[in-house]
């Protein structure tokens, strides 16, 4: 698993047949801190994430488990919505009530 924020959907009215009615996201890869890290990936979102959220994602044939579909051509899923990270003071963060 890894950790990412929701940057955006992606709309594509012509795909792959096996990803009619699958929500896609852009993730942005990000460390610890929330910074980013590496390049955005377009994944499947099994949890009803929104913009904004930190998430978790997995890749690769983990994704395509995640979402069901192990024939399917995908590549990321988010798998999870972070509430909170508890680790060493320099790094814990917690979400914030709207």
């Amino acid at each position: 698993m890894k950790t990412g924020i929701i940057i955006g959907t992606v709309v594509a009215t012509r795909k792959d047949d096996r990803l009619v009615g699958k929500k896609l996201m852009l993730i942005q890869p990000v460390d610890l801190n929330k910074q980013p890290h590496g390049e955005p990936i377009v994944g499947i979102d099994t949890v009803g994430a929104g913009i904004g959220e930190h998430i978790l994602y997995c890749t690769g044939t983990a994704a395509r488990k995640a979402c069901d579909a192990p024939d399917a051509p995908i590549d990321g899923a988010v798998i999870g919505i972070i509430d909170q990270v508890d680790l060493a003071a320099e790094f814990e963060w917690e979400k914030r009530g709207d």
